[in-house]
């Protein structure tokens, strides 16, 4: 029995409600890509469906359209499965359990998955629809976007002749986001060599910072756990002889570190102790307001065999000298991160310092310097620096036909101009942009609450006022 059927738009609400029938969590999403392969062949339309189940669809132009560019609509097809502990549904065989709330969509004791189901959900209804007026559609169903966009990654983007790029992944009715950065994993390894050293086996802890998202997150000014180790060895050094034995903070690349710590040998342990007292005020003392439950602690160590006085040096050289946070301010977009680096994961293993650095940034130039800057230091201390994980960014256009209109259809629609942002974080946007030359594009979507957990809430009259938006952008698409 339908659930959503007396809801408008009710072309998008019957196939967002086909959509949650079938299972489409990350990494489980051949069923929901046979499906859409499947409407396509049901209706006559050209599609491509690839080995990592990316789909593909070509709708034809509307009459009195057919000489217009086409336009490139795109979400991805698989949603984070997340469920209350006590919600019996297995969200690897079973689909969803929708209800209405007042005007709120939600499924009972799971996500929702309206990121970015809602996408799906339009995309079908336009391709269905033929009398809605559009250009040529180039429908991009890509898959796995939740665990890295995997989908866009591998997508053979050579089919798509389309310049303009309406992305449906936004959570923010309103919000027009027009530019992500790129980003690459840099992880800077020095090998280290070992000797005896007679000194006191201690271990140092930073522990409460505060943390978080090291994209939108990144310009609150937190302290990071790694760095502030690496300025405690240093000031440690020049006190008291010491030797380290390990060092290590972090779990994520993509989080300001909470914690960091590191064992030592030191000739005095009362000196250490004494030293760490008022760099623990210095600490506090500076990050009173964005990190207030700083602490930085000196135990009993565990012991160990110490690296020598060359390789203790080397490393907190790289701690104290590499890069971290906020390297450059967008001049396009007020406010906006424009190149910021973290170093996320520090640890010693197999004779070897890892530091691993997420770098973010809108300008690709300035991601690769960088890269170089990091680069460049490790080689000169003797190490190496490996690069994983790059993606492109999704420079601002000064310039954009697309983004005018579509400000200009909102303002017609809503009585007021949008936000236009800038995010500092990755999109599927930004690998479309590396793609696509040339590449006109805009992120939108409904008032989405709660992603990502049980509670999750897709708002029906956003859906039904973000529905009419791009309709009537694309029925204004005919040049």
């Amino acid at each position: 029995m339908s659930v959503l059927s007396d809801l408008s738009p009710q072309s998008v609400f019957f196939w967002f409600e086909q959509l949650c029938a079938i299972p489409h969590g990350s990494g489980n999403t051949k069923a929901v890509s046979d499906w859409l392969a499947g409407f396509s062949a049901e209706r006559g339309l050209a599609c491509h469906q690839d080995g990592k189940n990316n789909v593909i669809i070509f709708g034809p132009a509307s009459p009195g359209y057919e000489a217009a560019e086409p336009v490139i609509l795109q979400g991805h097809m698989d949603m984070v499965c997340e469920k209350a502990p006590d919600c019996p549904l297995d969200m690897e065989r079973d689909g969803l359990d929708l209800a209405v709330d007042g005007d709120t969509i939600l499924a009972r004791g799971t996500t929702l998955g309206g990121d970015d189901g809602i996408a799906v959900a339009m995309m079908l209804a336009l391709l269905a629809d033929d009398a809605l007026p559009h250009p040529p559609l180039e429908c991009v169903f890509t898959v796995d976007e939740e665990i890295g966009m995997l989908g866009a990654m591998d997508l053979n983007a050579s089919s798509l002749k389309g310049r303009r790029m309406i992305n449906i992944d936004s959570e923010a009715e309103g919000v027009f986001t027009v530019s992500c950065a790129g980003g690459r994993v840099v992880t800077c390894v020095l090998p280290v060599s070992c000797t005896p050293f007679d000194g006191a086996p201690l271990r140092l802890e930073l522990r409460g910072l505060t943390g978080g998202h090291s994209g939108v997150e990144i310009h609150k000014g937190r302290a990071n756990a790694n760095v502030l180790l690496g300025r405690a060895l240093y000031a440690l050094q020049k006190t008291v002889p010491l030797r380290i034995v390990s060092v290590g903070g972090g779990l994520k690349d993509n989080a300001i570190p909470v914690q960091a710590a590191a064992e030592i040998a030191a000739a005095s342990a009362e000196a250490v102790r004494k030293a760490c007292q008022a760099l623990e005020e210095t600490f506090r003392a500076e990050y009173a307001v964005t990190d207030p439950g700083l602490t930085l602690s000196v135990q009993a160590g565990a012991g160990g065999e110490a690296m020598d006085e060359d390789s203790t040096l080397r490393t907190i050289c790289l701690l104290m000298n590499a890069p971290a946070g906020v390297q450059a301010m967008s001049p396009d977009v007020e406010g906006l991160v424009q190149t910021s680096l973290n170093l996320g994961v520090l640890a010693c293993q197999n004779g070897e310092v890892a530091a691993s650095f997420c770098l973010r940034s809108s300008v690709e130039s300035q991601k690769i310097a960088m890269t170089d800057q990091l680069t460049c230091l490790t080689e000169r201390l003797g190490g190496r620096a490996d690069v994983s994980g790059d993606y492109p960014g999704w420079a601002y256009r000064r310039d954009s036909a697309l983004r005018d209109l579509m400000v200009r259809v909102f303002e017609e629609q809503y009585g007021h101009p949008p936000v236009v942002d800038a995010v500092h974080a990755g999109l599927e946007c930004g690998l479309f942009a590396g793609k696509l030359p040339g590449l006109d594009c805009i992120s939108i979507g409904p008032d989405l609450t709660d992603i990502h957990t049980f509670r999750e809430r897709m708002h029906i009259a956003s859906v039904r006022r973000t529905w009419a938006l791009v309709t009537e952008t694309l029925k204004r698409m005919n040049a």
